[in-house]
């Protein structure tokens, strides 16, 4: 897959199940989306989750129950074959991981697009700092932290957040870029420091792959979709559809159109 492939050709090549890798790095200057798919009895609250946590939990789209078009954030693409890689969640725990969920989607099938930090790496790159989960070609890492977001019904969940090493001297500028998107996270919510949000090991995160962090780095933690997913499954619902993590879906909205000048 060309790391440049535009979002549409990327999504059909996903659509006949020729990609199911990490989506970081691909498609630049397209806006990639966490995805939670709920049963509409508990949508309202669910949304209500997200406005209450916009830092990992920004809505990028959300489709009404049975609706499988991305009409505002993707118009052509079809929710249920155009992610990597799925998986299925009963009563809270994974049961597999597909990559068609036309089976489990039904008219009562309510889809969250939520923003990714994937998003403005590329402001980063552009920038001179080097995102070195895409240079090791590893999924980012990804922590759960020991900060609480704030509940809604029957969802809760702790803050996830992803690190990236960053150079010293750079730190300040990857904070001032960052905070340019705050629809797709923002600013970093911690620097440094990582036991302090409850991270012990960064060599074993808890989602995706750990990463090398040189002599005169920094980790830079910023909120993550993932946390929508732990927030989803917090309910124990009988059904929760997700992506898995780093494996996004890719829209057709710019990056630079969620930036503020």
């Amino acid at each position: 897959m060309k790391k440049n492939s535009s979002p549409e050709t990327f999504r059909k090549k996903v659509r006949k199940g020729l990609w199911a890798k990490p989506t970081s790095g691909l498609a630049p200057g397209f806006a990639q989306a966490n995805l939670v798919i709920l049963d509409r009895s508990l949508a309202f609250d669910f949304l209500l989750f997200c406005q209450r946590n916009p830092k990992p939990c920004p809505i990028l789209e959300v489709l009404g129950p049975g609706e499988i078009e991305p009409r505002r954030t993707a118009p052509g693409a079809d929710i249920r074959t155009d992610v990597p890689l799925y998986r299925i969640w009963r009563k809270g725990k994974m049961e597999e991981e597909v990559k068609d969920i036309r089976p489990y989607f039904n008219t009562a099938s309510v889809s969250f697009l939520l923003g990714c930090s994937f998003s403005f790496e590329e402001a980063l790159t552009h920038a001179g700092i080097p995102i070195r989960n895409i240079d090791e070609g590893k999924n980012v890492s990804m922590y759960i932290t020991n900060i609480k977001c704030d509940p809604a019904g029957p969802f809760s969940a702790p803050l996830v957040v992803t690190m990236r090493p960053i150079r010293d001297e750079l730190v300040p500028r990857a904070v001032q870029i960052t905070s340019r998107y705050a629809s797709v996270h923002g600013a970093p919510i911690h620097i440094g420091h990582e036991k302090k949000i409850g991270i012990k090991d960064l060599g074993r995160p808890d989602f995706g792959d750990p990463v090398t962090i040189q002599k005169g780095e920094t980790p830079v933690f910023w909120a993550c979709g993932v946390t929508s997913t732990l927030g989803a499954l917090s309910a124990k619902p009988d059904l929760v559809i997700t992506h898995a993590p780093g494996h996004m879906f890719i829209t057709d909205v710019n990056n630079e159109s969620l930036a503020v000048i």
